[in-house]
């Protein structure tokens, strides 16, 4: 609408002064010959044109074509629009989608597409829903949980999804077969992609890290592991279950990158970060730059480039960790 307004008031400015300046015509006479050149009524000149006015005359009458149509048809769009909530909805959806840059791609909105949108949702990570069954689209779809409608098996929802875009990908379908297809076609896609997959049977286990998967996800053993370790350590898991990850109101638990810590080409210590005095968290895990995880590291453990930490504390320590390690002045 407010590109329709610009260009129609545009169009007009433009008429006055061209007929002011090219006919000769005074301020009255110009704003009426502009009028009724855009709408094409048809009454005669006002005065007789020469042939540069004509020139300027015939150039306002295929431009007004052209904006007067424009502006009817997003005028038609919005009254509709207005009438029809849900569409307003639908575009703002679509807009916000074709903007999506670094954000993840979930196919699958059953049990486990819902946990995820959950905890993506709650860390403020942009996602992207594939769900094939329009009834579930229409019910859930809205700002917070934008849905396209189509099946991710298919390259073009893939692409209409962003792929070439997306940081990552997480195909939690039911059948692994159709998560195999997903992987293969994500991964030959964007060889950059990150791509997590379900797996319902060990079989598939490999099949799928083979197609390109980097994470394969078995829900039912990890389920079953769980209850069991509840059997044999009963005290520890409950204890593991009372970490939050989700929220950064709630979070114990926290992954920082070293770029947080120190700058290009610089080398500290754990025990030069001093991080247990500045916010109270302590440092349970040291992940190098290769990937490879240390437990508990030594207070001598050299943070390199590109290598991430992970810290324990509560919802007030952690709060203080980003606070402060938001930025590297600190350490200078």
């Amino acid at each position: 609408m407010y590109l329709a307004i610009t260009m129609l008031v545009l169009l007009l400015l433009a008429g006055v002064i061209g007929f002011r300046f090219f006919a000769n015509y005074n301020w009255i006479d110009a704003v009426y010959m502009t009028v009724i050149t855009v709408t094409t009524v048809g009454y005669g000149e006002v005065n007789p044109l020469d042939d540069t006015a004509k020139l300027f005359a015939v150039f306002l009458i295929l431009t007004s074509l052209g904006v007067i149509t424009f502006s009817l048809s997003v005028l038609t769009e919005y009254i509709v629009m207005q009438s029809n909530p849900k569409l307003i909805e639908y575009k703002k959806i679509q807009k916000m989608i074709s903007s999506f840059k670094d954000h993840v791609i979930i196919c699958g909105y059953g049990r486990n597409g819902k946990q995820v949108a959950k905890k993506l949702h709650a860390h403020n990570k942009p996602y992207l829903i594939i769900e094939h069954k329009k009834e579930i689209v229409d019910k859930y779809q809205s700002i917070d949980r934008p849905m396209i409608y189509g099946d991710a098996i298919d390259d073009n929802v893939l692409k209409q999804a962003g792929i070439y875009k997306a940081n990552c990908l997480i195909t939690a379908l039911p059948e692994d077969a159709d998560n195999l297809f997903i992987v293969l076609s994500a991964r030959q896609m964007n060889k950059e992609l990150k791509i997590i997959s379900r797996a319902s049977k060990t079989s598939s286990y490999k099949k799928l890290r083979l197609a390109g998967a980097d994470n394969v996800i078995m829900p039912d053993s990890i389920g079953g592991d769980h209850m069991a370790s509840l059997v044999v350590v009963p005290d520890l898991i409950e204890f593991l279950d009372k970490l939050s990850l989700v929220g950064k109101g709630s979070v114990n638990i926290e992954e920082v990158p070293s770029e947080k810590f120190i700058k290009a080409k610089e080398q500290k210590s754990i025990r030069n970060l001093d991080i247990r005095s500045r916010t109270g968290c302590t440092i349970i895990g040291y992940k190098t730059p290769e990937g490879k995880y240390t437990v508990n590291p030594e207070a001598d453990q050299v943070i390199e480039q590109g290598s991430r930490v992970v810290v324990l504390g509560n919802a007030k320590q952690i709060e203080k960790l980003n606070g402060i390690y938001d930025i590297s002045i600190e350490f200078e």
